[in-house]
């Protein structure tokens, strides 16, 4: 009788696999159960910063929750920037005139007029001065002065026409204070040019009239009017002639906009709440059960939530604007009822969202506290599945060293067996 090899490791194999197959069943339930829970906690940790980046996006600095526009009776003469805390209103402005840059040209230089004196421009309280005995031409003179230390704000360029070069010098700022002067000595070539020096633009405030031509007269350096009105910035860029109408300025609460900046905050936190939804399912006859139902921690993260956005803070809620949740946790924007109150209590509103320690703030205070890449709840809960998944990995090497030892030693057995059996075989033959 020979032996059969085939049959030999085949009853090896099978013996092996049955000794092994309990722990192997285990280790592979924990790893699928163990990678299950990692998934679900990275998708849960990727929609908690999600909307705790959305939240923060409405909060940042110079951000408001309350929108406010401007109207123009007139195009072309301004532009509004409208804060949170402008009060609505109408205003009359008459533009006598724009703020301008000062603008000097010295004509008929040439690059052999440089090698001695100096060159000395003021503007305000300011002076620096240029060697021209240092430049050898008219390109590296006005480098010279574009590169001064003590530069105040004068720029120097060249404009060729006709064979003939004009140093234009131009303040980079406008206003009336910023106005160039200039002085030049050691130099008969420079002097001259800067006693005929030509005047290209005249150094000027803006000068705007509130309540129209004979209203209030407001100056400003720029054409920017800062705070003009409370809560109302308005950039110039078109003056008036006299007699013509004002321009007249509505300002008043954009409630569209301030509606769609709430909804922004709705649907960011609606798509956070599905995805607890889906990860939490407790499954049943309507579907699968959610790798993280009954998790006592993501249900204290989304019991955490649902709280906040009940809760009143400045002694106002979600709910008096007509922002109210439904039995899912879902929030949803009743809008006459916002409409109504964002208009009745603006500052309420603004409040809410975005003063320190209210609802956004908290948010994100209490997010980060699991969201968080060093020491957050759901790290360190990631940080522990890896761990266990590592050890289920050390777990499968046992298991293949324990399986390695069970067939070798039970070839040993069936190998020994079969050459029994032949053995045997062959001295009844003899028989």
């Amino acid at each position: 009788m020979a032996i059969d090899s085939d049959y030999v490791q085949s009853m090896a194999t099978q013996l092996a696999q049955y000794e092994i197959q309990g722990q192997l069943a285990k280790a592979n339930r924990n790893q699928e159960a163990y990678k299950a829970q990692l998934n679900a906690l990275s998708s849960l940790d990727t929609a908690l910063k999600s909307f705790k980046s959305a939240a923060s996006g409405l909060k940042l600095a110079g951000s408001s929750m309350l929108v406010n526009s401007a109207s123009y009776s007139q195009e072309g003469y301004a532009t509004a920037t409208v804060g949170s805390k402008a009060v609505a209103g109408s205003y009359d402005f008459f533009v006598q005139q724009l703020a301008s840059k000062s603008q000097l040209a010295l004509q008929g230089l040439q690059d052999g007029d440089l090698g001695s004196g100096s060159l000395s421009i003021g503007q305000g309280s300011d002076t620096f001065s240029v060697d021209l005995g240092a430049v050898t031409t008219l390109d590296e003179l006005a480098a010279a002065i574009n590169g001064a230390a003590d530069n105040s704000g004068v720029k120097a360029t060249l404009v060729r026409s006709n064979g003939q070069v004009n140093l234009v010098l131009t303040s980079e700022t406008t206003g009336a204070d910023q106005a160039i002067s200039l002085t030049a000595s050691g130099n008969t070539a420079f002097e001259n040019a800067v006693a005929a020096r030509q005047e290209l633009s005249v150094a000027k405030d803006a000068i705007v009239r509130l309540g129209g031509e004979a209203g209030i007269e407001l100056t400003s350096s720029s054409n920017t009017f800062a705070n003009i009105i409370d809560g109302v910035s308005l950039t110039f860029s078109k003056a008036h002639q006299t007699g013509d109408t004002p321009l007249t300025i509505e300002i008043a609460q954009d409630q569209s906009a301030t509606k769609e900046k709430a909804q922004t905050f709705v649907s960011a936190f609606n798509a956070l709440m599905s995805s607890f939804d889906s990860l939490t399912a407790s499954g049943g006859e309507s579907g699968s059960r959610g790798p993280l139902a009954g998790d006592a921690s993501v249900r204290a993260i989304e019991g955490m939530l649902n709280q906040l956005v009940r809760t009143s803070f400045g002694g106002v809620s979600l709910t008096e604007f007509g922002i109210v949740a439904d039995r899912g946790g879902k929030l949803t924007i009743d809008s006459a009822r916002f409409e109504k109150a964002v208009a009745a209590n603006p500052e309420g509103f603004e409040k809410l969202f975005t003063d320190k320690g209210n609802l956004l703030d908290t948010l994100d205070k209490n997010l980060a506290v699991y969201t968080s890449s060093a020491g957050g709840l759901l790290t360190n809960r990631k940080d522990t599945l890896n761990t266990q998944l590592r050890r289920v990995d050390q777990q499968f090497d046992n298991i293949q060293k324990q399986y390695d030892s069970y067939y070798a030693r039970y070839l040993r057995q069936y190998t020994g067996l079969m050459q029994t059996m032949a053995a045997m075989e062959q001295t009844y033959g003899m028989f």
